[in-house]
């Protein structure tokens, strides 16, 4: 499927992560006059239209009716409201959910709709190299998959799970992920800064080594493991280091981290997918 042979695609809410999937689709040499977004928010509303030239509204109106997909980029505690709204107009698309938590079986309650796909991006979506999981409801058809995977595709990589509530395992792992990232990155500037470096330097050698590290790893036909220890020496200094992780508990704390991030991904399904 092609840019030519996209539908018009209308987006329930213009925050980043609908500005990362609008300016991808453009990029890929989607016309702006086929995307619609409706976004409550006028100093939203205006950004998008001055970056990216496209339609903005404040609410839903009976010109969602020509969308072939609607993507609902809206927070969890909105979604049920904003579905209110647009509904009698989507009835005809494909809906593809890019909000954590809100299952589909509350959107197809909310809308009407069995073609749904839900989906779980991340923020590295904003510069191309996101990771986004799908999940597809059986009424959803080949060809729908493959434009909901297709329009994913506009931020960086794609993957499809199995079972829905394997979503709740990506929004902790991929979907969180980067503010991990974020953390150890963080920790490392300031270790660098606390052993007489000029931050400026810790924060870009912190940098260079998660991205380095990260195209190994994407690159070899080896485990982190393996990996990990071919850096170890015995006695070393990443020894060392990692010893200390490790006496630690850093990695079961880190997990134990990662499960919680799980638990609240399924406390948003109870709390706003009624």
């Amino acid at each position: 499927m092609t840019h030519d042979t996209f539908p018009p695609i209308a987006f329930i809410g213009g925050g980043n992560m609908a500005g990362a999937i609008i300016g991808g689709l453009l990029q890929r040499g989607l016309p702006a006059s086929q995307i619609d977004v409706v976004e409550p928010l006028e100093p939203t509303r205006a950004a998008l239209q001055q970056r990216w030239g496209i339609a903005a509204h404040s609410a839903p109106t009976a010109a969602l009716a020509r969308a072939g997909l609607v993507v609902w980029a809206v927070k969890p505690q909105t979604f049920h409201a904003a579905a209110q709204a647009a509904a009698p107009h989507t009835a005809q698309a494909l809906h593809l959910s890019v909000a954590a938590g809100i299952t589909s079986d509350s959107i197809t309650r909310w809308l009407g709709s069995e073609r749904i796909v839900r989906s779980m991006p991340n923020t590295p979506a904003l510069v191309g190299m996101g990771m986004t999981a799908l999940f597809a409801r059986p009424q959803v058809d080949a060809a729908g998959r493959r434009l909901a995977e297709q329009v994913a595709q506009s931020t960086g990589q794609t993957l499809w799970v199995e079972r829905e509530a394997q979503l709740d395992a990506v929004t902790a792992l991929s979907g969180s992920g980067p503010a991990y990232v974020f953390l150890f990155l963080e920790a490392m500037t300031q270790a660098g800064v606390d052993m007489g470096l000029p931050a400026d330097q810790a924060y870009r050698l912190a940098v260079a080594t998660f991205q380095g590290a990260a195209e190994l790893a994407a690159r070899s036909d080896e485990g982190p493991e393996v990996l990990r220890q071919r850096v170890t020496s015995k006695g070393g200094t990443t020894h060392a280091a990692i010893s200390h992780l490790q006496a630690q508990h850093v990695p079961e704390h880190f997990i134990a981290a990662i499960r919680a991030a799980e638990q609240r991904a399924q406390e948003l399904a109870a709390e706003f997918g009624r």
